[in-house]
């Protein structure tokens, strides 16, 4: 029988070390949350390694990608709101330039029939219109520009205004006490606000 000696039966070596990892998600001792980190680049403690350049492993990568994610999606929605603006404005501006076109449509067509119109209103106060046919086509006339806003306007005893009446005369009396409208010469036309062709009165005001 040979005889063994304590080398040959592995008597006094030093025990291999056992290696492990770590990968308890919450730290033992500082009861933080681990980050992540891959076996191959994972220490003995689960704790991350540097490689020959130094720099901590790839495990920031996914982190880096969501930043730049959500920096291009803020850029999106800025360029995106900044569109919505600009159709909000541009759909404002369409919506009023089409309403100044329609008030300009029915402008001229009441300025083209103002002779007409005059001549009703004098056959009116002739008592030529209250009665016979040409009583209905004044009326219809009337009602169908004022579906469009047209209105007639100016009456004896309204106060004066420059802005809606026309003096062609002047005179002064003690019996008003502010410049009064005496005489409509021709009645006022408008649409609305807008003045197709103002009230064109007498106008007596308070004696100086």
């Amino acid at each position: 029988m040979t005889d063994r000696t304590p080398r040959d039966r592995g008597e006094g070596e030093e025990p291999t070390p056992v290696r492990f990892t770590d990968k308890r998600r919450i730290d033992p001792e500082t009861g933080e949350v681990r980050t992540p980190v891959p076996d191959d680049v994972a220490g003995p403690h689960g704790d991350p390694v540097t490689g020959a350049s130094g720099h901590l492993s790839d495990a920031s990568a996914p982190a880096d990608e969501l930043t730049a994610a959500q920096a291009l999606a803020a850029e999106h929605r800025e360029d995106l709101q900044r569109l919505q603006a600009e159709y909000v404005n541009y759909r404002r501006r369409v919506d009023r330039d089409r309403a100044v076109a329609a008030d300009l449509a029915v402008v001229g067509v009441i300025e083209a029939l103002l002779p007409v119109l005059d001549d009703i209103d004098l056959a009116r106060q002739h008592g030529e219109l209250d009665e016979g046919p040409f009583v209905s086509i004044a009326e219809k006339l009337e009602a169908t520009l004022a579906r469009f806003g047209w209105e007639r306007y100016g009456a004896s005893g309204e106060v004066f205004d420059p802005t809606v009446h026309e003096a062609l005369m002047h005179s002064e009396s003690d019996e008003v006490t502010e410049p009064t409208v005496v005489q409509v010469l021709q009645p006022g036309h408008r649409i609305g606000e807008r003045i197709v062709r103002a009230a064109r009165v007498a106008v007596q005001a308070p004696q100086s």
